[in-house]
């Protein structure tokens, strides 16, 4: 796959739920290696974005291509993860009752045998190594023994983000990833997101304008499920319509969970 201008690109693309048209005529691009922060008040169209992508939902009308001119319409989920495009949910699956390292070993080798079938095979050096740098990739390698149950809320996240990237996806779709962490983990996962565009596409659908700031390179505002704006931070900060329609009534929000 060539990577050289968009890894995923959607044109005119309407999804309609009994008449509610969740996207309007929606064209959403994003290149090879970028970082993309899409953000936007409840019902604005963010999570059906992704649905799309990873062929949960299908359009009414437009477009989906991904990589050079693979179109996505029509196949389905599975289908479209073969092709490269991991999601991680906004809550964390993972086997709570197995060890880090057993969650990430069954994610690497997810067959149809079943997971007992799959644990009680040996990895071999190729896998154990994989295995080991994504451990390293999310900070976890001191805990890969430990039950995943006993982790944190965020190194449960960070663990869920492991088991993708072990799919070794080109673009990775990351739903809300830091909504219940502490000051700390957001930072740490920042820092990790960051860490992955060097290799990946992502996009990122977020909440936390913080946390936009502290990792966006390009922000995409969605309302009514079509583009309001679409810039850097700065320029998305300032523009009065996302004041109006996300911004003003975010800080309400905050105002109010903080009382």
């Amino acid at each position: 796959m060539s990577e050289r201008g968009s890894i995923i690109y959607l044109e005119g693309v309407t999804v309609d739920f009994d008449g509610f048209k969740a996207l309007r005529n929606l064209n959403f691009i994003v290149d090879y290696r970028e970082l993309r922060v899409v953000i936007g008040p409840n019902g604005a169209g963010k999570t059906t974005l992704l649905d799309v992508i990873s062929g949960k939902v299908k359009p009414v009308a437009g477009r989906v291509v991904f990589g050079k001119d693979t179109d996505l319409i029509g196949l389905q989920e599975h289908e479209i993860a073969t092709l490269g495009i991991g999601r991680k949910f906004q809550t964390p699956s993972v086997y709570s009752n197995l060890s880090v390292w057993e969650n990430l070993d069954l994610s690497l080798k997810r067959t149809s045998k079943g997971v007992f079938a799959t644990l009680v095979s040996k990895p071999d050096r190729a896998e154990i190594e994989k295995i080991a740098s994504t451990l390293e990739t999310i900070g976890l390698t001191e805990k890969a023994d430990d039950r995943a149950g006993a982790l944190s809320h965020g190194e449960k996240q960070w663990l869920e983000i492991g088991m993708v990237l072990l799919q070794d996806p080109a673009l990775l779709l990351i739903d809300e990833p830091v909504a219940g962490m502490t000051d700390r983990e957001t930072e740490q996962t920042g820092l990790l997101l960051q860490s992955l565009a060097d290799r990946r596409s992502i996009i990122v659908i977020e909440h936390d304008m913080e946390f936009v700031r502290q990792i966006a390179r390009t922000v995409t505002v969605l309302h009514e499920g079509t583009v309001l704006c679409e810039g850097p931070v700065e320029k998305v900060q300032a523009d009065p319509r996302v004041v109006e329609i996300y911004l003003g009534r975010q800080k309400e929000a905050d105002a109010a969970a903080a009382r």
